[in-house]
């Protein structure tokens, strides 16, 4: 599954990565495409066949050239420049103005001379912008760009009204040379938004999946938490009344590391089961193994109201996992001596209630005791447990009530909360918390 998804993630990079190369090679090929076109057709009839006109026509399609290659140089940069990831240097914007102005004085040249007629002039002058706004329009806002090509449009009606031309040719360059910066405009800007949109969309999905694999990492820690904390606590305790027992020569010693051992090997098949994704707390099978593991570290434990076995079994499992949690707690925070489990079915929402004695004051606003959070050992078991009951549109309440007493309060309403396809006992009932959080 982890394949398939690498692979699916490569061919929408490698998709986008192609729409990317074609939009630039585009980019690339249209200043081209126009100057042969629009250059090279006034030869044929507009311009006079005279030497100076067919020079002064020459050394104009020679410097159009010229405004294609440094339109292709600087694509690349100001395609960077437009998506955010570099900036166009000032200085690699003079050379193509400086070119696009030869392109005018050329071409009022021509027309001063009377070696071009009013149609090829105007198809010149619709050209003579193209390849250096191709670039522009991507290193300068639109409305900047607008109010550049309207001052370069004044500029050439200037010069040629200068050189003598007069009547349509000269009303008609304006709307000529407007004509190519707009259509540079609207064929550059949107393909560069639409581009820079694609490759956001797939920074943010790349940004989901980083995410996705954080929340995934932390939930594993949390399961891990979970299922270690208790047992590697009544390890600890027991290891501890084993060196005892042994220091003063008493054959239970050996009885005491025996339960050490099972413990060790059931931790280690218990984890084995989360990394597989399978495992799930039972709600009577962690009653029964709190008491145990209560009554084994010498604190004495009542179990008391419902059994829950009537609970649908995503109630059950949440429930389950509080009473693991404050277990562990109880056994890693305060002196308790007397600790009470009561769960309660109400008509509308179960109750369970997780009760010690022995709570020590907390240290700080971080510190826990009695069933706290576990702060103060870094562990992050109220928050793992509000997560899976909120799943559930449960609440989870702790804190101490004075005279040493700490209490644990978990609230899970009943009925239309529960999905009713988890109600059974099916394998998809049993694995929907699960499934719940993977979709977290």
């Amino acid at each position: 599954m982890l394949v398939r998804g690498w692979r699916r993630n490569w061919q929408q990079r490698s998709k986008l990565e192609r729409i990317d190369l074609y939009s630039r090679l585009t980019l690339s090929v249209m200043p081209w495409l126009f100057t042969l076109s629009w250059q090279l057709a006034p030869f044929k009839s507009d311009i006079r066949h005279a030497p100076l006109p067919i020079a002064l026509g020459l050394a104009l399609l020679l410097v159009s050239l010229a405004q294609c290659l440094l339109s292709n140089r600087n694509i690349q940069l100001s395609f960077a420049h437009y998506l955010g990831t570099a900036v166009f240097p000032r200085r690699r914007q003079l050379p193509p103005l400086v070119l696009l102005l030869v392109n005018l004085g050329l071409l009022a040249t021509m027309a001063g001379v009377d070696g071009i007629a009013d149609s090829g002039l105007l198809i010149m002058t619709m050209n003579a912008p193209v390849a250096h706004a191709i670039t522009q329009v991507l290193v300068t806002p639109v409305r900047t760009f607008l109010v550049q090509s309207l001052a370069l449009a004044a500029l050439c009606v200037g010069v040629l009204a200068a050189v003598g031309v007069r009547g349509a040719a000269l009303a008609g360059v304006v709307p000529t040379m407007l004509f190519g910066c707009v259509l540079t405009l609207i064929a550059v800007r949107p393909s560069a938004w639409s581009l820079s949109v694609m490759w956001q969309a797939e920074e943010a999905r790349d940004l989901q999946a980083r995410l996705a694999v954080a929340e995934e990492r932390l939930r594993f820690g949390r399961d891990l938490h979970d299922v270690l904390g208790r047992n590697l606590a009544v390890i600890a305790l027991k290891s501890e009344l084993a060196v005892e027992l042994a220091q003063r020569g008493r054959p239970e010693a050996v009885d005491q590391m025996v339960e050490v051992q099972r413990i060790a090997r059931t931790s280690q098949q218990e984890v084995r089961d989360v990394v597989r994704g399978y495992r799930e707390a039972d709600l009577s099978t962690e009653l029964a193994g709190a008491r145990g593991v209560l009554s084994a570290a010498g604190i004495e434990c009542d179990v008391t109201g419902d059994s829950g076995g009537e609970l649908p079994a995503p109630i059950q499992s949440a429930l389950g996992w509080v009473v693991r949690e404050a277990a562990t707690n109880v056994l890693r925070h305060g002196d308790p001596r007397h600790c009470t489990i009561r769960l309660r079915s109400l008509p509308d929402s179960v109750v369970l209630r997780v009760e010690n004695d022995g709570a020590a004051p907390a240290p700080g606003p971080g510190g826990g005791s009695g069933v706290g959070d576990g702060s103060g050992s870094g562990g992050s078991g109220l928050a793992g447990l509000r997560e899976r009951l909120r799943v559930l549109d449960g609440s989870l309440a702790a804190g101490p009530t004075g005279n040493g007493l700490f209490r644990l309060t978990a609230t899970i309403p009943l009925g239309p909360t529960v999905p009713p396809a988890r109600l059974d006992g099916t394998p998809a009932a049993r694995e929907a918390p699960a499934l719940q959080e993977e979709r977290r």
